[in-house]
């Protein structure tokens, strides 16, 4: 299950910090999309006892994510350091996840398991990431989304290496 997800949070709240209000409004956006989907995904979920498990979880990470860094960081420059590396960790994992994928698509030579809508939307979006951070000489908006432009790169190779074949049911049903 995908669901709420720290590093969203996170930005959320690193963008509060500072005071930046495209942040705020992306990441409060994002988080409000994503407790929509958590409250879906449970409702019609059957196995409701290990996704609250998971959520129940994550709230519990995420609470002591913000005691540590409401209570025991006290200074706001150090928080927003700490903040940021906190979001930079988060943001390359995500944009790494993808090529755990990798072998799986080079030994069955398929792209099956990618997707390509997601990969144009990972590179766009990693992209623009890294030009605002660039703009606002942030390291911690710009350098953490450089590796989804790289990993967005490598998956589109992928693509042209081996391209995704249709469904053959489809095709028939076509003729």
């Amino acid at each position: 299950m995908r669901g709420l997800h720290p590093r969203n949070l996170g930005w959320l709240s690193y963008g509060a910090l500072k005071g930046d209000g495209t942040l705020i409004v992306v990441n409060a956006v994002g988080a409000v999309l994503q407790t929509l989907y958590i409250s879906v995904y449970l409702h019609y979920c059957p196995r409701k006892r290990a996704v609250l498990l998971q959520t129940a979880t994550l709230l519990g990470v995420l609470l002591l994510g913000y005691g540590y860094f409401g209570l025991l960081v006290p200074d706001p420059e150090a928080r927003l350091q700490q903040l940021g590396l906190f979001c930079s960790v988060f943001t390359i994992s995500m944009y790494l996840s993808p090529l755990a994928d990798l072998a799986k698509v080079i030994q069955t030579k398929s792209t099956q398991c990618l997707s390509f809508s997601l990969t144009i939307a990972t590179l766009l979006t990693s992209a623009s990431w890294s030009l605002y951070g660039f703009r606002l000489r942030d390291p911690y908006i710009m350098v953490p989304n450089l590796p989804g432009i790289f990993t967005s790169f490598i998956r589109l190779w992928l693509f042209w290496k081996y391209p995704q074949e249709q469904d053959r049911n489809y095709r028939l049903l076509q003729t």
